[in-house]
């Protein structure tokens, strides 16, 4: 008799981005990689090298199997990776970014927005492009979001980057998120509040929310 073949499991990778800095990238990872019980990966990392996105991420977790692998570069300057590394002395080797290799699946973050620089040459979105995984945008209400999220999402699609879907950040406006959700047809996957500080408890709450709909 012969023994029926096994389908490997398949695991999913996310590239967590931006609309604007500051709009809540790293608390949404965290819930990412709950929902997901995730591996997590930050490539570069500015600033903050006393306790990283990845040390905050790592803090938030409360599942036991997700993996937070080494940033590729840890820079001084709370800037933009271009001018962080310059100020160091070095310069970001774009052939060099290679997603980690993991059975588990993975949560990849950004920084800042997609068209921030890593190198003269390259932006953040190259990076996604060159990875091919789906991006979750995070957005955030403020003057000028409508824009910056529209534009966010034509970017990517002008590139043919796959969008799983939005999570919105903070007070919501309404008419603005009914906006963009229906001028944009991308799908919503939460809406989380604006805290200054998340527990593990509300990470593992708010994880609920996305996980179906990612998975």
């Amino acid at each position: 008799m012969q023994t029926p073949s096994i389908t490997p499991k398949k695991t999913k990778q996310y590239f967590v981005t931006g609309i604007d800095t500051d709009v809540g990238k790293t608390i949404v990872s965290a819930i990412l990689v709950e929902a997901l019980a995730a591996d997590y990966w930050k490539p570069v990392q500015a600033g903050g090298l006393d306790f990283t996105d990845t040390n905050t991420v790592q803090q938030l977790v409360s599942n036991p199997t997700s993996h937070f692998f080494k940033e590729k570069y840890r820079l001084n300057t709370p800037a933009s990776p271009h001018y962080a590394a310059e100020v160091d002395g070095i310069e970001i080797d774009f052939q060099g970014f290679e997603i980690p290799e993991t059975d588990h699946n993975l949560i990849v973050e950004g920084a800042g927005g997609l068209f921030v620089p890593l190198n003269d040459e390259f932006l953040i979105i190259d990076l996604i492009q060159r990875f091919n995984i789906p991006v979750v945008l995070v957005a955030k209400f403020y003057l000028g979001s409508i824009n910056h999220t529209l534009s966010s999402i034509d970017a990517l699609q002008k590139r043919d980057i796959p969008i799983a879907g939005i999570i919105f950040n903070g007070p919501i406006t309404e008419s603005s998120q009914k906006y963009i959700l229906e001028y944009s047809k991308i799908p919503c996957l939460g809406c989380i509040p604006w805290l200054e500080n998340f527990s593990k408890k509300e990470i593992v709450e708010y994880s609920k929310t996305v996980r179906n709909l990612l998975l």
